[in-house]
């Protein structure tokens, strides 16, 4: 019905194994039935805090956190962090001329803190972005996860003073996290005023959702979510879209679990050279690949993960081994 979460969740979640049960039954890999892959490899990216959780909101925390992140097993070429309104910076004395109390959430309003920064919150910003670039170098490419939060005149600032860093993109600072709407006009006027890459739409169902940003060129890099948007083949269309207006893709995928990744890793192989990357779904809690056959002892090298050939989405689902963890009162669930 066009709806954001969690229609466009229930949606893309069935859309998604269709394809598996379409792939197993023809006996190809996913990425056959999507057109065929036109790489074997896909980049990912981690999102640290969920990696490597800060201890504090001061630049050296920070730092701590990427740099953990950036000597981790997988090798990651690019990280994205949490900052501003989408980080405990929210809640420090003076960071916005805004009201910070724990009482809100995002079932009242939105987005919980929204609000004009004070000078000593952009310097805050600024700050730990030149300590985490300290860290990274030109090795590693660091994306920022602002928002959303921002008014327009503070996201300009924020995005104009950050540009000495080569930044991947900052993501969400006008709409997205918890927004049903995309206010395209406004993202615009941010992008325009920048050589900052601006980056939204992990919230986004439905390409007719994508069609303002892109054809406005409202947005440098696009991030829908195969399991938010209506599916893999949802944002295959919608990247090849954005492809001809010269827009970059990014996906989310933070929160996708094990499935989510095989469907990340099965649409990625298939999509225009627009695609820089997608967020990588770290494996929350580790028992989650106890209860799948089919991955690979070691899933993330070198900052990539290769494109696995076996039928469907290339997973099967231990229903024996998922018992284990069940609570008491859903021991029956499989039965």
């Amino acid at each position: 019905m066009g709806g954001f979460k969690p229609l466009g969740a229930a949606v893309s979640i069935i859309e998604t194994a269709l394809w598996d049960i379409a792939g197993k039954a023809a006996n190809v890999p996913v990425n056959k039935l999507l057109g065929g892959k036109i790489r074997d490899k896909v980049r990912v990216y981690s999102t640290a805090v969920h990696k490597f959780p800060i201890k504090g909101t001061n630049p050296e925390h920070y730092a701590e956190s990427v740099a953990a992140c950036k000597e981790s097993a997988e090798g990651f070429t690019i990280i994205k962090h949490g900052i501003g309104f989408h980080s405990n910076m929210r809640t420090d004395p003076d960071f916005f001329y805004g009201t910070t109390s724990a009482s809100l959430s995002p079932k009242d309003v939105p987005h919980p803190y929204r609000g004009p920064l004070t000078e000593k919150g952009l310097k805050q910003i600024i700050d730990v972005v030149d300590a985490m670039k300290k860290v990274l170098g030109d090795d590693v490419g660091l994306a920022l996860d602002c928002g959303p939060g921002y008014m327009v005149s503070d996201a300009i600032r924020i995005a104009k003073a950050l540009e000495p860093y080569n930044l991947m993109w900052l993501e969400d600072l006008v709409t997205g996290d918890y927004n049903p709407y995309v206010m395209a006009d406004l993202m615009k006027e941010v992008t325009q005023a920048t050589t900052t890459p601006t980056h939204t739409g992990e919230q986004i169902y439905l390409r007719q959702n994508f069609r303002e940003l892109i054809e406005q060129n409202a947005v440098r890099i696009i991030g829908p979510d195969p399991a938010d948007v209506g599916g893999m083949a949802e944002l295959k269309w919608i990247a090849q879209y954005a492809d001809l207006h010269s827009i970059q893709i990014a996906p989310h995928g933070i929160f996708n679990g094990v499935f989510g990744l095989a469907a990340h890793i099965q649409v990625g192989a298939t999509l225009p050279e627009n695609l820089i990357a997608f967020e990588y779904p770290t494996p929350d809690p580790a028992w989650w690949l106890d209860i799948v056959d089919g991955l690979p002892d070691v899933i993330v090298k070198n900052g990539h993960v290769d494109v696995w050939d076996r039928p469907g989405l290339g997973l099967d689902f231990n229903v024996k081994a998922a018992k284990a963890y069940l609570a008491e009162e859903d021991k029956k669930f499989f039965d």
